[in-house]
């Protein structure tokens, strides 16, 4: 698969190279680092892109900010989420965390070798660095605390996190059942992203609210709400150091609904006219 992708990537760069200046390969991982490799050694010089990947991650709120262990099981949520993927990119190999839990649990499980792979010297180096800009999506936020009872599950990602997430009841309710408007995660999220990779030029590539209400009319204030309240976190220091979240996501929006209401008002006054 690996390589079937990577002349598919090669495929994309050649076609398309001329005009697409900002290539993400993926929105679920696999195979990133040879595409990103294609595009550095054979056509960046020529085309003079950029390849990123996205990556989506709620963030994890400690139930308790005073308790360890929540302080932990939050950080683990975290690593298992975002890190999973992110750190063999930036630092060349997965989270610690990942590698210390999934291998006791694999042991414990009667295995002989950790579920988690282990990526060789020259994969780590293979795979280290491979990003130009890291791509982000997000759209909740869950409370997290330590599991203390024994999972009823087997061998599985959720086990071997041995955490619990929770949810405030008083965040407003979006439709989905796992989606819940609570902007101030955003910016925790994207604070932790800067700080945890080294400060990358981040780009969001997915955020918004679901379909609430089946109506005929323009009925989505919950999805301007918020938009706003995501939007305004982001706009908050210190993340103004990447002002390419503002100009090439925030501005083409806030055009874009400058329009959308100039018709409007403009439809109301033709009819008040008429």
């Amino acid at each position: 698969m690996v390589n079937y992708f990577g002349d598919y990537a090669d495929l994309c760069f050649e076609a398309f190279g001329d005009r697409v200046k900002h290539w993400i390969t993926f929105s679920d991982p696999r195979a990133h680092a040879q595409a990103w490799h294609s595009y550095n050694s054979t056509w960046r010089a020529k085309q003079r892109g950029l390849v990123g990947i996205s990556l989506n991650c709620d963030w994890g709120e400690p139930v308790d900010v005073s308790s360890p262990k929540d302080i932990e099981a939050a950080e683990r949520y975290l690593q298992f989420c975002l890190g999973w993927f992110a750190n063999p990119i930036y630092a060349g190999d997965y989270p610690q965390v990942m590698k210390e839990r999934i291998g006791k649990k694999s042991v414990e499980q009667g295995l002989d070798m950790s579920r988690l792979p282990v990526f060789s010297l020259q994969e780590k180096s293979y795979i280290k660095g491979t990003s130009d800009f890291l791509g982000l999506g997000h759209f909740t936020t869950r409370y997290i605390t330590e599991r203390n009872y024994p999972s009823r599950q087997g061998p599985s990602y959720q086990n071997d996190r041995d955490l619990v997430e929770l949810v405030d009841p008083n965040w407003p309710d979006l439709g989905s059942k796992w989606l819940y408007s609570v902007p101030w995660g955003f910016r925790r999220l994207l604070h932790f992203a800067q700080t945890q990779y080294g400060n990358p030029p981040i780009y969001v590539t997915e955020n918004g609210a679901s379909q609430k209400l089946h109506c005929t009319q323009l009925c989505d204030e919950w999805r301007i709400q918020y938009l706003k309240g995501y939007i305004n976190e982001m706009l908050k220091e210190p993340l103004l150091s990447h002002m390419q979240m503002v100009t090439e996501i925030v501005v083409p929006t806030v055009c874009t609904l400058c329009v959308l209401i100039s018709a409007v008002l403009l439809m109301l006054l033709l009819r008040s006219q008429s």
